[in-house]
């Protein structure tokens, strides 16, 4: 027996040659390492962390310090972006707003996310009337714009930053729901379910402990692209004047309020501008990444 099982391993067409060919396993981070694209996005995406975390340390003025001789003065060793129509300097700002941008995405993001994942598993799980109404008031809730919806729970919530982030939310739930709900009825049915339902496992422990770890693919990459939706909407309410009042430094504000000098000193709207789309533009593609990462299908495109 032992001669035979060592011809069989030593046999050209043997288990040894196949042991041999067995796949290397493919994690997240080496899937993203190999797409370039997805790379720029992940290092994008840290360092809007990272100055979010530290970066009011490093600002070499406050975010409302005022220079009124050195008003709409261009980039310089003094001002390394220049300064707005108020003298204030626009790096030491946009170092600040880095961090209202990411808190207010944070959570947003994690608040939507919340409500997103109870309605879906919910409405997924339950199916019927349950399943109706809840898609049914979802469905209202895309029937508004995202902007407009916004601006309208703003305006019966009041005009402040924490409102700004509720109404944001509120706006992306239903994508979360819609995102979770389609990934449960699609794991209901299956076996390790219905084995955990005729052992008369409780509800909320078949949800938590079999259907929930089995969709949270599809869940971040969906909170991925949703965190730069939600610092997108968040800029473009500031620019309209909603959530982070004057002066505190908002980029989208930031952008506002040099809208009118943008002969006289266009780089007081280029650098909050292009912050805002290169920290737009770490998240998508950082979303995309993780998509063919963590979906089978797509593994070695």
């Amino acid at each position: 027996m032992a001669a035979a099982a060592s011809n069989v391993h030593d046999a050209p067409g043997g288990l040894a040659p196949l042991a041999a060919r067995r796949p290397r396993t493919v994690t997240v981070w080496s899937s993203i390492r190999g797409q370039p694209l997805a790379l720029v996005g992940a290092l994008l995406v840290a360092l809007f962390a990272l100055v979010a975390l530290v970066g009011p340390s490093l600002a070499p003025h406050g975010p409302t310090e005022q220079f009124i001789a050195d008003r709409l003065r261009p980039p310089s060793a003094a001002y390394l972006l220049g300064t707005d129509e108020f003298g204030r300097d626009i790096y030491s700002r946009l170092l600040y707003g880095a961090r209202v941008s990411f808190q207010v995405g944070a959570i947003a993001v994690g608040i939507a996310g919340g409500l997103g994942i109870l309605l879906g598993l919910v409405a997924g799980y339950a199916g019927g009337w349950v399943d109706n109404v809840l898609t049914l008031l979802m469905d209202v809730l895309f029937a508004f714009p995202a902007i407009l919806l916004a601006i309208a729970i703003i305006s019966l919530l009041g005009n402040t930053l924490t409102n700004a982030m509720v109404a944001i939310a509120i706006v992306y739930t239903p994508t979360f729901m819609r995102v979770v709900r389609g990934a449960t009825l699609s794991v209901r049915h299956t076996a390790f379910v219905e084995a955990a339902v005729a052992l008369g496992a409780p509800t909320p422990r078949i949800l938590g402990r079999h259907v929930l770890p089995n969709i949270t693919a599809p869940l971040i990459v969906h909170a991925s692209l949703n965190f730069a939706f939600a610092v997108l909407a968040e800029a473009s309410l500031a620019f309209l004047g909603l959530g982070n009042k004057p002066p505190a430094p908002s980029w989208g504000s930031m952008v506002s309020a040099s809208y009118g000098f943008l002969q006289l000193a266009p780089w007081a709207a280029i650098v909050p501008g292009v912050a805002i789309a290169l920290a737009v533009l770490g998240f998508n593609l950082l979303g995309d990444g993780l998509r063919d990462a963590l979906d089978p299908r797509l593994r070695g495109r």
